[in-house]
């Protein structure tokens, strides 16, 4: 089933990162974690549907997506910026793999954070952050998206890394095996993995190699 959406509000959140607040057609649900395929109503966008998270929280009046553009793509995301209150976009029905099945650790990569927004901020509101952790780690600093308010989540303990420079409170490394040793002390709890494939491959390997279950490792493939 096919839902239009109007733009109420769009907000700049990194230098290429956005966050869209839309309307919300009534009776609409999702999960925190799930996504759908968004397509521009504009001529010669119609048909260029592309998946996109939901990042607002389930009970709320409006339709928020956390979306970082890539230009040289000169796609869907290249047009997102360019979109002004009153326009348009239209959605289908919400799907994806990943979902809240409990406390664990979230590891996400630059624009992999936008699936665990909504599950975090849905944990936050319920007060059930208790046992969660978040490792993020991007390029630069100016490339976090919504660095204070995901460091700032009560009961959240966050740790946010970088790979391409030094930065003031921010830690300057890669995170692979020996980074994840040095900091995962219990490798018995769960797993959420969200970034670039190879990112996620490897970090799913790394687990893995530490002793943790492969059904404990939950990621948009499914497994």
């Amino acid at each position: 089933m096919t839902d239009l959406l109007t733009l109420k509000d769009r907000r700049r959140l990194t230098p290429d990162t956005h966050a869209y607040t839309f309307t919300r057609p009534e009776g609409f649900s999702f999960t925190p974690g799930h996504a759908t395929e968004l397509a521009i109503q504009r001529e010669g966008w119609r048909e260029k549907g592309r998946p996109f998270t939901f990042t607002s929280l389930p009970d709320a009046d409006h339709l928020e997506f956390v979306i970082k553009s890539y230009p040289d793509h000169e796609g869907v995301t290249d047009q997102l910026p360019t979109l002004r209150a009153g326009e348009m976009v239209a959605i289908e029905a919400p799907f994806g793999a990943l979902s809240d099945r409990g406390p664990g650790t979230f590891i996400a990569a630059g624009a992999g954070i936008t699936p665990f927004l909504a599950i975090l901020r849905a944990r936050a509101a319920s007060r059930r952050l208790g046992g969660c952790r978040l490792i993020y780690t991007n390029k630069t600093a100016a490339d976090i998206i919504l660095h204070d308010e995901l460091s700032a989540l009560p009961g959240l303990t966050s740790h946010f890394t970088v790979t391409d420079e030094a930065a003031p409170g921010v830690e300057k490394a890669r995170i692979d095996r020996g980074w994840l040793k040095g900091r995962i002390e219990d490798v018995s709890g769960r797993f959420y993995l969200c970034g670039p494939q190879g990112f996620v491959d490897d970090i799913r390997s790394a687990l893995q190699d530490l002793g943790a279950s492969r059904d404990m490792i939950h990621t948009e493939e499914g497994w």
